[in-house]
């Protein structure tokens, strides 16, 4: 006995069973369909009044049979026929039709979401005044196709003639591979280099699109830092979130076409999807799906050198991954594995939430004894009464570089989002033979996962005993107010607001300070260019100076 997908309730077992013959049959190669199976098809939909299908894998076997409603059908997930770069699913779907004529939206959209060799509806009326039996009044079946379009035009699909049950021989496997060939050679170019994926990203807004636009731009970098090359973006103002599908599910559908088409590999979504929207949506779209919560967990899984950088990341990751376990969901092999699930807090398929629960104890319990550490590493140095100066700021604003070249330094500086996750401490003497802890901290971002709050905290800490925060700001960036304010909020949320601060404006050599849009804000803090220690002499002094007042 097979199973029939779909609903049979209120069938007989007659009907029942009238479904489950259709797996008997076998189609030859050059067939859509054999013609002894779709007229079992034509007349197990015209006695149940339901639109039934068969998916037919390529060596002529039904490995689906689907019991569907009155106009339309769901198409089971299929996981031994997964598509593949130059490749389309290897299963052709032909269902009935009781009303439609041709193809419907829908029908389309399965076609090329699920890279379906062939998509067939069989359309079947009945007039009123013909009964079930009256063969000779029935009017003749007609069969729409399509099949995928290769190609980066707007049409995914090209549709066929329509056909007769007399016209089934339609060379239907040497079609599939002449469309392969096609799609190998366009996809030629598609390969995926070593560690990289090709992504469409995704920013859905319901306020200002100045700030959707300026989020959008800080996931490109993102995306940039993860060794993800960005193909296309999509930028959609609705009025409310969807709740199942963010965009709607008609837009969605829209988008993973117009990625497909593009060769992407992934979608990136430039928000953090609840559970229920990344099981909506991995169900609805065979290809992978992350957040920016998980892009940004990514890059500090690649960042994290320390043991205490990767104990953290990896609690990161649990907290984020443990509200989206499930006992049955396709989205889990896209959370774990790869981007948003790399490095120390990469794992498998059958992880279950009481072994996450129980690494996320362990986890916690090492971080503590990191925190009881630096607290006692922290009292040992305040005992000495050497003051601390902590460099904070938004993300790639240059504060490993300003460490560097105040301390004459060789940290990693790189020109990436998060190039520093492992904070660094080096000894500063001022000229006067004052003597102070420099420390650099991981960047901020606007929207930091809550989790990675939760579980740099003890790296966080550091910030609670420094005399002075240096607030990094690169003015070079459009969006520096809006990083300011980000790093600002942050600081709040540490309690750190009474913290005494001194701006450092970072990058003047890569602007004009004559033409800059707000000169007020620059008498703020002090001007400097990073990597040219010249212009850090008006900072040493201040900070001398601001030093010396708290000591006395």
């Amino acid at each position: 006995m097979k199973k029939i997908f779909g609903s049979t309730t209120g069938l007989s077992a007659h009907q029942i069973k009238a479904l489950e013959n259709l797996y008997l049959f076998n189609t030859t190669p050059e067939d859509l369909i054999s013609r002894d199976q779709l007229d079992a098809l034509i007349a197990v939909s015209t006695d149940i009044r339901r639109q039934v299908g068969v998916l037919i894998a390529r060596n002529g076997k039904t490995v689906h049979v689907i019991a569907g409603e009155p106009h339309r059908i769901v198409i089971p997930d299929t996981p031994d026929f997964r598509t593949l770069p130059g490749r389309l699913k290897g299963l052709r779907c032909i269902h009935t039709h009781l009303n439609e004529t041709d193809l419907t939206r829908d029908d389309l959209t399965d076609l090329a979401l699920l890279r379906l060799d062939f998509m067939a509806a069989v359309s079947i009326f009945t007039p009123k005044g013909i009964g079930k039996t009256d063969q000779n009044r029935t009017p003749p079946i007609t069969i729409y196709s399509s099949h995928i379009l290769p190609g980066d035009g707007d049409e995914p699909c090209a549709p066929m003639a329509p056909l007769s049950k007399d016209d089934l021989n339609i060379g239907c496997l040497e079609r599939i591979l002449a469309i392969e060939d096609e799609l190998a050679r366009q996809d030629a170019s598609y390969t995926v280099e070593t560690g990289e994926e090709k992504a469409l990203l995704i920013n859905i807004f319901t306020d200002q699109v100045k700030d959707a636009v300026a989020s959008l731009d800080e996931l490109k970098e993102l995306c940039r830092s993860s060794n993800i090359k960005v193909l296309d973006t999509a930028l959609q103002r609705r009025k409310k979130i969807d709740p199942k599908f963010v965009v709607g599910r008609g837009k969605l559908a829209d988008l993973v076409i117009r990625a497909l088409q593009k060769h992407a590999t992934m979608l990136v979504f430039d928000r953090e999807l609840n559970p229920s929207q990344i099981r909506s949506i991995t169900d609805f779209v065979e290809m992978k799906v992350i957040d920016r919560t998980q892009l940004i967990l990514d890059i500090f899984a690649r960042r994290a050198k320390s043991r205490e950088g990767k104990l953290q990341v990896e609690l990161a990751q649990m907290k984020y991954l443990l509200p989206r376990l499930a006992t049955k969901n396709t989205a889990m092999s896209r959370l774990t594995g790869g981007i948003g699930g790399r490095g120390p807090g990469e794992t498998k398929l059958e992880i279950n939430r009481r072994r996450v629960r129980d690494r996320i104890t362990r986890l916690s319990k090492d971080i503590s004894k990191i925190r009881k550490q630096r607290s006692q590493q922290r009292s040992q140095r305040n005992r000495r009464g050497i003051p601390v100066i902590s460099i904070v700021g938004y993300t790639n604003a240059g504060k490993s570089t300003l460490l560097n070249t105040l301390t004459k330094s060789e940290i990693i500086a790189e020109n990436r989002l998060f190039a520093t996750l492992d904070p660094s401490s080096r000894r500063l003497r001022f000229p006067k033979d004052l003597e102070v802890i420099i420390t650099d901290t991981v960047g901020f971002i606007q929207d930091l996962p809550e989790e990675l709050m939760e579980a740099f905290h003890a790296t966080l800490e550091e910030l609670e005993d420094a005399d002075i925060l240096l607030h990094v700001v690169d003015i070079s960036n459009p969006r520096y107010e809006q990083q300011m304010g980000s790093v600002e909020r942050i600081l709040k949320e540490l309690g750190l607001e009474k913290t005494p601060v001194l701006y450092v404006f970072n990058k003047q050599d890569k602007i004009a300070l004559a033409d800059f849009d707000n000169p007020w804000l620059l008498n703020q803090g002090s001007l400097v260019s990073a990597t040219r220690p010249e212009t850090l002499k008006p900072l040493v002094s201040r900070l001398e100076s601001m030093i010396r007042q708290q000591t006395g």
